[in-house]
This record gives structure tokens, sequence and C-alpha cells, in this order.
């Protein structure tokens, strides 16, 4: 089970490439011209991006395996928040690689008479359980991090871990706010700051966020429950993408557990 481990991370980042190719053609076919002209491009760069699919699917042939792995060790998390939601994640992603097989297997002939459409609708229903639950990870770990900061703060203990990074803007201090501002804006900036220094201070979890919130327009696109269109699913695939990648190459960007 450990080498199948190891051998699926290493197709992983090959993956990750791809995807970040697939997406760019996505972008790539929204902005070419809708006249007769193009036509040809068009049809070059949407067979281009079935292809690329194709290869992905088959990239993640066994990726359920992994996912089912990170759920075993995620139930063993003692914080019992972080160990739901990373446990059901974990799951909804196998179930969404297992029907990705499945769609593979009938796109490539091997299960004939499939219903592509119907796989394929369910796989991004996993696919959006498993993001609902990476985003509530994400706020819930902001959330401890603020809360973490804001009593560092207040009790002027030295900074702690997760503000030894200096903002560029601190000279925006709430407290250099003039003080006529209503009472509610005063609040609401230095929560916003709260949330910027915070961040600021862990990349981790900022891309972590911000790729999570790239990817679920994806399936929110795909499932007609809020329709983007071809050119803002290209672009936050792409970005998404090249996060990802990013936290493959430099593996302390990537949020823990």
């Amino acid at each position: 089970m450990d080498s199948w481990v190891r051998f699926n991370a290493q197709s992983q980042a090959k993956e990750r490439v791809i995807r970040a190719a697939q997406y760019a053609c996505t972008l790539l076919g929204s902005t070419l011209p809708k006249d007769a002209a193009a036509a040809e491009v068009r049809r070059t760069v949407s067979q281009l991006e079935a292809h690329m699919s194709l290869t992905r699917k088959l990239l993640r042939l066994g990726n359920s395996v992994e996912a089912l792995e990170a759920a075993k060790r995620a139930i063993h998390l003692s914080d019992s928040v972080l160990r739901l939601c990373l446990t059901i994640s974990h799951l909804n992603r196998a179930m969404y690689f297992a029907c990705d097989n499945v769609l593979w297997a009938g796109k490539t002939g091997i299960i004939s008479k499939l219903d592509q459409h119907k796989w394929s609708q369910r796989s991004f229903r996993y696919y959006l359980f498993a993001l609902i639950l990476n985003l509530t990870r994400d706020a819930y770990e902001l959330h401890l991090l603020m809360e973490r900061e804001a009593h560092s703060r207040t009790t002027k203990s030295p900074p702690s871990p997760s503000s030894s990074i200096p903002l560029p803007a601190d000279h925006l201090s709430p407290l250099s706010l003039p003080a006529t501002q209503p009472i509610n804006f005063r609040w609401l900036y230095r929560q916003l700051h709260l949330v910027a220094t915070v961040l600021y201070s862990n990349p981790p979890l900022l891309l972590d966020l911000v790729k999570n919130s790239c990817d679920i327009f994806i399936p929110l696109d795909r499932l007609g429950i809020y329709p983007t269109g071809p050119g803002f699913v290209g672009a936050c695939g792409l970005a998404s993408s090249v996060l990802s990648i990013l936290t493959m190459v430099h593996p302390w960007l990537k949020l823990k557990p």
C-alpha cells in the first residue's frame, strides 16, 4: 500500500501540469472570436482540451486508494473539527475519483453504453462536497489564528508565530482611524486588518484558501448551480492548478495536516 501511495504521488505532479494546460485551453477557447475564420482553431483547442482531460483521468486511476489512506490518517487527529472536515472530505474525494475512473472507462469504450452525463454529474457532486469541507476547514483554521492573534494583541505578549512577519502596511493600524468613524466601521476595519495580518503571516493557509475558492466555481458551473461560463472556469482552473504546482515545488507551502 505504501509503495502504491509513493508511486501515485509522483504521477500527481504530471496530472497538475496537464490540468493547468487543460484549463489554459478552456480559457483560450473562450477568448477566440466566434467567426468562421477562427472555427478551425477553436476546434483544435477543443480537441486538445478533451485529450488532456482524458489523459488526466488516466493518471488519476487509483487515486481513490490515496484518498482513503488520507482519510485513515485524518480520523486520528485530536481536533474534532479538523477530524470531521478532513475525514469526510477525503472520503468524498475517494468517491469522486471512483466516479471519474468509471467515466474514463466509458470514454475509452471499456464500459459500453455508459451514461457519461450521469456519472459526470455524480463525480462533480462529490467534488463539490469535498471542496465545501475544505473551505470549512480553511475558515476554521483562520478563526483559530485570528483568536490567537487577537489574544496576543490584547495581552501585549510577544508576537505569536502567526504574526512574526510584519505587514507592509502596518502603519495603517486600526488605532490610526479617526475617532469620528462609526463604531461598526472601526470594528469591521479591525477585523479585516486582523484577517490580512493572519493570512499574510501564513502563506500555506492563504494559498489553500485561494486554491479552494477558485476550484469551487468549477463544479458549481458544471452542475448548473452557479453558471459562470468557460472563460471564468478556465481562469479559475488555471489559477488553482498553478497554486497546486507551487505547493509541490515548495512543500512547506502545503497546508498541514
